[in-house]
């Protein structure tokens, strides 16, 4: 449901006025990409006018006058978490700005087991968060269309070009705003990179086999595996055989024994381990492995999301040296450069009675001051580019710059709901051991059909 803003002016006058400037965090773990919804909504809402107080000149102070304008805003998050302190300070210093008032409500994790009744039933929502690909497939029909906002304020150049172009894909306009950007990939100890000489991080299989041995040689661990993650892992090897298309076309029709390269995955990973490369006692059960980087100091890497900085860190009381790289790519691979993306982000109702306003604050908290803030207090990657990523994010914001196509979490095994359980216990016995070649375990997933 597509809708445009004729205040052009005013968008541009917010960007340059809202724009300027530049502990524990429980942050979830991406969200496997959902359905789409089953029933199509029974009546769209009908069109909104944009109120009065968006066609208002600005304020003395360059902002936008959103006297008298209320917004209620359905948060993901639960109060007293980093993200929502942050939210808090947000809506104060807008509402200092503008005259706006921002009421927030507290819905937690499970605000999507319950946000799409609401704005089916047109309860008062203004701003909602949640998964980006969510939003984009599920509830863009009760998403305004923020494609012309955001042009006239530039939104492009203080956002990741990858979550705009799969968001506007999946809806067919731009239905959201990133507030806090996920990216997967190799995420290690630096320290124990630089004891061993390493200094340029390991781009193809090859290379990353040479770094372990490496590592190996001077008495470190280099890859830590928690069972949890074991799909997620095989499925970055996977990709880059493959690519996520053709793994997806896998998962739901089988036919994984005819295609070569899939033997080819699988008996990489029976040598990896063959050669001592998988930390010791792994896979094990979350997060029993990861928690070694920072327990032992001598495990050196992990896949995963980069969430898992911050959970070794707390879970250890250590303060890793934290760096990323993108997984490395193989000989004749279909995949060199695409990394895991997703994103918590929010959207703005379709009925909303002063979008303009709702997406002035969208941008005055994922850029400048509070999103530095948000990624600082949060230990995670800014929205904004512009905006510096912690140290304990380093490399995460340049390996999303470099994805054009991001990978789903597990990289299209998912896609098979009845048997993604059955794929992810196969690729923990392969993992533990259990097969004695590629082409053993391609035959056991293709006999689960």
């Amino acid at each position: 449901m597509k809708k445009k803003i004729v205040s052009l002016l005013l968008a541009s006058v917010m960007a340059v006025s809202l724009l300027a400037g530049c502990g524990k965090t429980e942050t979830p773990a991406p969200a496997e990409e959902a359905a789409p919804a089953e029933e199509a909504p029974a009546e769209e809402a009908p069109e909104a006018e944009a109120p009065a107080a968006e066609e208002e000149a600005a304020s003395t102070d360059g902002a936008a006058d959103y006297s008298g304008v209320e917004l209620t805003f359905w948060s993901m998050w639960s109060a007293g978490e980093p993200q929502a302190v942050v939210i808090e300070e947000a809506a104060k210093a807008f509402s200092e700005k503008t005259g706006a008032t921002i009421n927030i409500e507290w819905k937690g994790r499970d605000i999507n087991t319950i946000i799409q009744t609401a704005l089916e039933s047109g309860e008062k929502i203004d701003i909602f968060e949640d998964d980006y690909s969510r939003i984009a497939k599920i509830y863009k029909d009760f998403c305004y269309d923020l494609t012309d906002m955001a042009a006239a304020a530039g939104y492009d150049a203080q956002s990741f070009k990858c979550f705009n172009d799969v968001a506007t894909n999946w809806a067919g306009f731009l239905p959201c705003v990133t507030e806090q950007p996920q990216v997967g990939g190799i995420f290690y100890n630096k320290d124990i990179f630089d004891d061993c000489g390493i200094t340029t991080p390991p781009a193809t299989w090859e290379e990353f086999l040479a770094a372990c041995q490496t590592m190996v040689d001077k008495g470190y661990q280099p890859l830590a595996l928690d069972s949890a993650y074991a799909d997620f892992t095989f499925g970055y090897h996977l990709d880059r055989y493959l690519g996520e298309a053709a793994i997806s076309e896998l998962a739901m029709n089988g036919g994984w024994s005819e295609n070569e390269n899939v033997a080819k995955a699988a008996q990489d990973i029976i040598d990896f381990i063959a050669a001592g490369y998988l930390a010791e006692g792994a896979p094990e059960e979350y997060p029993s492995s990861q928690n070694k980087i920072g327990l032992t100091g001598k495990v050196a890497m992990i896949v995963c999301a980069n969430y898992v900085c911050a959970e070794v860190n707390n879970n250890s009381g250590t303060e890793i040296n934290w760096s990323m790289f993108n997984y490395p790519s193989v000989e004749g691979g279909a995949d060199t450069s695409n990394s895991y993306a997703g994103a918590n982000s929010l959207a703005i109702s379709s009925y909303s009675e002063n979008p303009q306003a709702a997406f002035d604050f969208l941008l005055f908290l994922t850029s400048g001051e509070f999103d530095q803030k948000m990624a600082d207090s949060a230990s995670q990657i800014p929205a904004d580019p512009r905006n510096t990523a912690p140290a304990i994010m380093s490399g995460t914001v340049e390996a999303l710059q470099a994805t054009s196509n991001p990978l789903s979490w597990n990289m299209g095994l998912n896609d098979n709901s009845d048997l993604k359980a059955s794929f992810k216990d196969l690729i923990i016995q392969l993992y533990e051991g259990k097969f004695a070649t590629g082409e053993d375990f391609a035959a056991a997933m293709d006999a689960l059909y």
